[in-house]
């Protein structure tokens, strides 16, 4: 099966044709080619979000100890895969949503916290992809791992032919006052374009030009932003306006776009325009 076919193939029709997508050292990175695999997927996220940054769960997901929601059975789940051991383990995932996906699953997740056809009516004719759930085991928190993921993000986005990449980050805990310089600091310097901007639908949430105090420090602003936001903006990510209050996940949400044509040049070389800085 050709890599451009198996891109395009639900999780649940996957075999052991899947290619390895990217590779450093013991690490590499593909697509999950079980449901087994998925299951083990989601019990990492588990751990990490209800374990480590202690979210609330349901009674199915606590009982299986397993972070699984309706969308996770339409999705594709990239892994990251320690191949040291002699049973392999997963230390990282990204979930990814295409349109067609989510219209079996009744909308895309990011759907639940913004409203999304601002941007979808100012770029009619784009391919866009979702990207969500992501975690990375504490011990594998480092260059590498973080690496492979973003490679084999931009391995899929390339087989995809996508334009727009867009999903929920998160900061943890669930005082926004407690991260005004981050929020205010986005706010000014990361904003959508007002006629593509996706403003929140639940009334849980925060403008974040309502935390416009002046002059916003960015060491002191980055000091409380998360790495995988961090990471957004070094791309060209934008910020949407608002920042949701997830109660249930004990998190801050923001909404993050991911223009193609937008990418700085400088990680394009990095990674490969084809994608082929990792690839076997």
């Amino acid at each position: 099966m050709a890599q451009q076919e198996i891109l395009n193939t639900p999780v649940n029709a996957l075999d052991s044709d899947v290619p390895i997508l990217g590779r450093i050292g013991s690490l590499q990175t593909r697509l999950a080619r079980t449901i087994t695999e998925v299951q083990a997927a989601q019990a990492l996220r588990y751990d990490i979000f209800y374990g480590e940054m202690g979210g609330t769960t349901n009674v199915d997901n606590l009982q299986n100890r397993r972070d699984e929601d309706r969308f996770d059975s339409h999705c594709d789940h990239l892994l990251v895969i320690d191949t040291k051991h002699d049973r392999q383990q997963i230390v990282g995932t990204y979930r990814m949503m295409m349109p067609s996906q989510a219209e079996q699953a009744g909308g895309f997740y990011t759907q639940s916290e913004f409203d999304l056809q601002p941007l979808f009516s100012s770029n009619a004719d784009a391919r866009v992809l979702e990207l969500g759930r992501s975690c990375i085991l504490p011990t594998y928190r480092n260059k590498r791992t973080m690496e492979l993921l973003w490679h084999g993000t931009w391995a899929y986005a390339v087989a995809r032919k996508i334009d727009i990449m867009f999903g929920c980050a998160s900061f943890g805990g669930i005082d926004p006052n407690a991260i005004s310089n981050a929020l205010s600091w986005l706010g000014k310097n990361a904003a959508m374009k007002k006629q593509e901007n996706c403003p929140a639908v639940v009334p849980d949430s925060v403008a974040l030009a309502s935390f416009d105090s002046g002059d916003v420090d960015l060491r002191e602003a980055m000091k409380i932003m998360p790495p995988l936001i961090k990471g957004y903006l070094r791309l060209g990510a934008q910020i949407g306006s608002h920042a949701v209050i997830d109660r249930l996940f004990g998190t801050i949400d923001v909404l993050v776009v991911l223009k193609v044509a937008q990418i700085n040049p400088r990680y394009l070389a990095h990674y490969g325009v084809d994608a082929s800085r990792y690839s076997d």
